[in-house]
This record gives C-alpha cells, structure tokens and sequence, in this order.
C-alpha cells in the first residue's frame, strides 16, 4: 500500500513542484535587490529580502513616458472587471431563465447561435467591434471596453445558466405561477436563490477571463485608459539601462494577486457549481 501510495504521489509532488517552479522564480526574485539577481540565481532564496520592487512597480515604474507605476492601471482594471462581470452575469442569468422556462419558437436555434459565439476567436470580432464602438463613441475608453467584455461574455454565461436552470424542476415556476408570481417575481424569489453555486462559476470565470485580457486592452484602449495587462506589457519590454528584473516580477504578481485571491476564496465553488448543471441538457 505505501509503495502504491508513493509511486502515485511522488510523481504528482514532481509536476506539482514543476508548475509551481515560475511562481516561485517571481516571487523570490520580486523580494531580491537587483545587484543580487545579477550577481546570483533566480531560484535561490534572497539574501536581503526587500520590499522596494514592489513599492517601485506600484508606483514608480516608468509605463511609456509617464512614471506612475501600475497604481492607476489596476484601477482602471477594476473600474472595467466589476461592471462587466455584475452586466454579464446578470444578463446571462436572464438569458438562461427564458431559455428554459419560458420556452419559445425558436429557442433552441437562438441559444445554438449563443452556443457558437463561444467559439468565435477574439480576433474575428475586433474590426466589427471596433466599428460600432466608434459609432457609440466609446472609442478608446473603460466604458467602451466594458462593453466589449459584456458582449463576448454572454455566450459564455447563458450557457452557464442555461445548463444549471435545465436541471431545475418546472413544478417550481408552476408552483409559482399558480400562486401569482410573475416573471420577475419567479426569477428573484424562486430561481436566483438556488443559482447561488453557477453564479460563483460565472463570476469567476468572467472574472478571469477579463482581467487577464490582453487583446481587447491593447486594441481598444490607449494612454491611462489602458488595463493593468497592457501596462505590465509596457513595464516589461519598455526598460532603459540595466533591466529591472524584480520590478518585473513584482509588477506580474501585483497583476497576479486579484485571480489568484479569487481562486484562493472561491474556486472549490468552481467545480461544484458546474458539475450541478452536468445532469440534463
């Protein structure tokens, strides 16, 4: 039994250590001065641990001609993440709802056209996208970047919620139904509060998939309207003199830290909540 434990675990301690080897090279060089990361190794411990990376991508780290760090960046991921995961989410929720319990004609080929959108590549939709932002005028702005992230993001969450609702029993919308609830009525009291395990699955998801976004940041944004990935971009390959090694490993995992909290607090919620619509549909 021991020999049986070991030669399953051994091998996963192995890749285990493997994959978390570039986490470990960021965050003991992001701690390192950097005469010592040109004078030693990128895996060894510090000998002088220092704060004054992280101070100086936070807040100092020259991003093109401007030196503010990365400080107003992640505000600007912020102010574009949390409208358009609550917007996306929220949407997709409505879209799942109609889906399932107020069929109508039709509604299998729409959620087949919602079905495809997931599989459209972010570069096929940027010109199109960057036609109608211009004719909104949100060119170039969080507003209009947030509005990109909700429109690629629906697909995704009405199929979250799609899959989860069709699990649910129709006697509980009848049920409802029979004792005057409406449609609203029905979806706040009666559906959202058993949807709490597919909601956590949609914010996470969108979530990540929005706050590491590099394309859209990069192609519909510019200046101090830019996301915090297009600014770590900008930190990273724009250096002059000696290359600021632990200032780059800091800026990374300042950019790292938001989904990797979320995980930390919410990911056993993950598998959970998308194994609870894997029964029907």
């Amino acid at each position: 039994m021991r020999l049986g434990r070991l030669l399953i675990y051994g091998p996963l301690c192995v890749m285990a250590a493997l994959y978390l080897m570039p986490l470990w090279v960021m965050v003991v060089t992001s701690l390192k001065p950097l005469d010592e990361i040109y004078g030693g190794s990128f895996i060894g411990l510090p000998q002088t641990v220092t704060l004054e990376a992280w101070r100086a991508a936070w807040s100092e780290a020259c991003i093109g001609t401007e030196c503010t760090g990365l400080k107003p960046y992640f505000t600007n991921s912020l102010l574009m993440v949390i409208p358009a995961v609550v917007l996306s989410t929220g949407i997709g929720a409505i879209n799942g709802y109609i889906l399932t319990k107020w069929r109508f004609p039709g509604a299998n080929f729409v959620f087949g056209l919602l079905l495809f959108g997931c599989f459209l590549p972010y570069q096929a939709i940027l010109i199109p996208m960057a036609r109608t932002l211009g004719l909104l005028g949100l060119a170039g702005s969080i507003p209009g970047l947030v509005f990109v992230h909700v429109a690629y993001g629906i697909c995704f969450t009405t199929l979250f919620f799609r899959n989860f609702f069709v699990s649910l029993p129709d006697e509980l919308t009848k049920a409802a139904m029979v004792d005057g609830a409406g449609f609203f009525r029905i979806f706040w009291s009666v559906i959202l509060p058993t949807s709490i395990p597919i909601i956590v699955v949609s914010c996470i998801w969108q979530f990540t998939q929005i706050w590491n976004d590099f394309l859209f940041g990069v192609s519909f944004t510019s200046g101090g309207n830019s996301p915090m990935t297009v600014a770590l971009n900008n930190i990273v390959n724009v250096t002059t003199g000696r290359k600021q090694y632990n200032v780059d490993m800091a800026a990374a995992m300042i950019a790292a830290i938001p989904t990797l909290l979320v995980y930390i607090i919410a990911g056993r919620y993950f598998v959970r909540g998308l194994t609870a619509g894997a029964v029907k549909g």
